[in-house]
């Protein structure tokens, strides 16, 4: 069976040309039993980030909470509730446990349009001043999408397949400059909880993707 994590470091593509970019493999999987859960290795095959959801498995999330190696909450998902398109917000730190500290960064929102020909996942908004903003092209489900900036110009992260091992590990490298390393996992999340194949409700996302990118 190939290594989940790489035992070396793996040169960026072309398209990104900061000089060194993060190089992180991304298992879809909580190293805790019965959560789900993502498990983040850097270019080195060490721990980087973790994710552990508790609950039943392949369930939709209100909440998700990215974390570095000793378990300290580095960002905050939640899902928007009562929007037109499905969006999630990306709060810094622990929104739950101090939510006067942690200030959202980013709102993630699924892109919707009937034209067969659309490439775009999802729009990414700053909520901070300043900050830029993003949009997500490709697909998810096959694990090749890239994060521009909004006008197009250049990619700042970008998902790729890892050979031999699945679906449920891809390589995840980012522009440590424009996006850096948690915010390039956190838009994953947010990919993941929009677009992942096997939760709840996923049939419309299945069927967006396949009306965007022919990716179910």
């Amino acid at each position: 069976m190939a290594k989940v994590h790489p035992n070396a470091a793996v040169a960026p593509g072309p398209t990104i040309t900061s000089n060194p970019s993060a190089v992180l493999t991304v298992w879809r999987k909580s190293l805790l039993f019965n959560c789900d859960g993502f498990t983040v290795f850097d270019a080195k095959g060490d721990l980087a980030f973790r994710v552990d959801c508790y609950g039943a498995r392949g369930r939709r999330h209100a909440e998700v909470v990215l974390m570095d190696v000793a378990g300290k909450p580095l960002l905050t998902l939640r899902r928007k509730k009562l929007s037109l398109a499905e969006q999630w917000v990306i709060y810094d730190g622990d929104a739950t446990a101090e939510p006067t500290k942690s200030k959202p960064l980013l709102s993630v929102r699924r892109n919707v349009s009937l034209r067969s020909s659309t490439k775009t996942l999802a729009h990414v908004t700053p909520l901070v001043p300043g900050a830029s903003a993003f949009v997500v092209e490709g697909s998810y489900g096959r694990r090749a999408c890239a994060v521009r900036d909004a006008r197009g110009d250049s990619v700042v992260a970008e998902v790729r397949r890892k050979e031999s091992v699945g679906d449920d590990v891809f390589r995840l490298v980012a522009d440590p400059r424009r996006l850096g390393a948690p915010l390039a996992m956190g838009l994953v999340i947010a990919l993941d909880e929009m677009f992942a194949a096997g939760r709840r409700g996923s049939s419309s996302a299945r069927s967006l993707l396949r009306r965007t990118w022919s990716a179910a």
